[in-house]
């Protein structure tokens, strides 16, 4: 080095962020992966038709799991308080569970 320093690749806050930083994006790729096969499952179940009260029940579940993970990781809460988490993830519950209750709910004809 012409000044008389020390040849460093980076500095160690650095390459500690760097590392960090690429085991997140590894960590991410995984909770996407899973949203994507959660979604192509519930795709799927659609698209044959075979719907019943248990498989609606799984798909309503996998529903509020990929709201979670996208709520936890792809917003950034999940290191936030948890008052700031519940937010949006009571407002997925709610909707959840109306599309529930309107899914059971015994239809009556005239």
């Amino acid at each position: 080095m012409a000044y008389g320093g020390f040849i460093v690749d980076c500095t160690l806050s650095a390459c500690v962020y760097n590392k960090i930083e690429v085991e997140m994006k590894k960590y991410l790729e995984y909770i996407w992966l899973a949203l994507v096969l959660l979604t192509i499952f519930a795709f799927l179940l659609g698209f044959l038709k075979y719907i019943n009260t248990a498989l609606v029940s799984l798909l309503l579940i996998s529903t509020f799991i990929k709201g979670e993970l996208i709520v936890d990781y792809f917003m950034g809460l999940k290191e936030v308080q948890l008052k700031y988490r519940l937010i949006p993830l009571v407002w997925l519950l709610v909707v959840i569970s109306l599309i529930a209750v309107a899914y059971y709910l015994p239809v009556t004809k005239a």
